[in-house]
């Protein structure tokens, strides 16, 4: 732990990103404070306003601080975001380390289900989940959980076919321990790393799922304060007023961004099969040395 908590120091990406991604987070939880103005309160005398020194990023159509909705909506997304993250990497790491760890039957009944789920568009699942029940936050992670812990389970699965297969799994299980034992202290310990890693990586595909689904009016409701609804409101005054959709979408990007690069980060600290080569520089030689 120590040699990884080392080399995890002294990877500038790691701790850059992961700086960001602590005051990105940080942001909306003390929006009370961090928000100059109350997200849903209208201020009709100053609509559609680019910037001014009381609303530094503008208002929108119904003089709603742009600023204080981007603050507050970061709770909703975010949210949603870290809830349906966790509950598919739950589903997927407990069916996956299942059908790996005990096969036959077992691994054969798992397998074809995920194959099943994966065969349908998740997509346009869940606009149509989504749509027959209602568009609403609730249905949204629900619809949302339904079809995203596929990718975790073939992981899972494939990590603990990899690791079953060692000397000390098979001393643990002549010492006497249970498969409960085998899979809590032998298995899981050597895979959780590799599980972090993907984990990390689908916060930024789930927000660009959420926003989308936002945008297309199946997520969260007015007056709710959230990103991708941001998007959908300032679509309509994308030429009058182009700053109702460009900071949302900004706010989105750079999410995603410090996300996925933290992923990317975590990868190369923890699974050392993708670690980077070292550049090797040649030294050049001067003109005396020439021939």
């Amino acid at each position: 732990m120590n040699a990884t908590v080392k080399k995890a120091l002294h990877n500038p990406q790691f701790v850059s990103m992961l700086i960001l991604a602590v005051i990105l987070i940080l942001i909306p939880v003390f929006a009370p404070w961090a928000a100059p103005h109350d997200p849903i309160e209208n201020d009709y005398a100053n609509t559609m306003i680019s910037g001014s020194r009381e609303y530094p990023l503008g208002t929108d159509q119904i003089g709603r601080c742009i600023l204080s909705r981007l603050i507050w909506g970061g709770r909703t997304s975010l949210l949603i975001v870290f809830l349906v993250v966790a509950i598919v990497a739950v589903i997927g790491i407990v069916l996956g380390v299942t059908a790996g760890f005990l096969g036959g039957w077992v691994d054969m009944l798992i397998t074809r289900f995920t194959d099943i789920v994966m065969a349908v568009p998740q997509t346009v699942f869940i606009i149509a989940l989504v749509s027959v029940l209602g568009p609403s936050l609730k249905h949204t992670i629900l619809a949302m959980s339904l079809v995203g812990w596929t990718e975790n389970c073939r992981v899972a699965r494939a990590l603990v076919l990899s690791v079953k297969e060692n000397r000390y799994v098979e001393e643990a299980r002549l010492g006497g321990l249970s498969r409960g034992q085998i899979i809590s202290r032998v298995v899981m310990p050597n895979i959780i790393p590799y599980l972090i890693v993907n984990i990390t990586q689908d916060i930024g595909s789930t927000l660009l799922t959420l926003s989308g689904l936002s945008l297309l009016g199946l997520s969260s409701q007015p007056p709710t304060p959230e990103w991708g609804f941001m998007l959908s409101e300032g679509r309509k005054f994308i030429q009058s007023a182009p700053w109702l959709i460009i900071y949302p979408g900004m706010v989105i990007v750079l999410h995603v961004i410090v996300f996925n690069l933290l992923g990317d980060s975590l990868r190369d600290i923890l699974d050392p099969r993708f670690e980077k080569p070292k550049k090797k520089w040649r030294k050049m030689k001067t003109w005396t040395e020439k021939e």
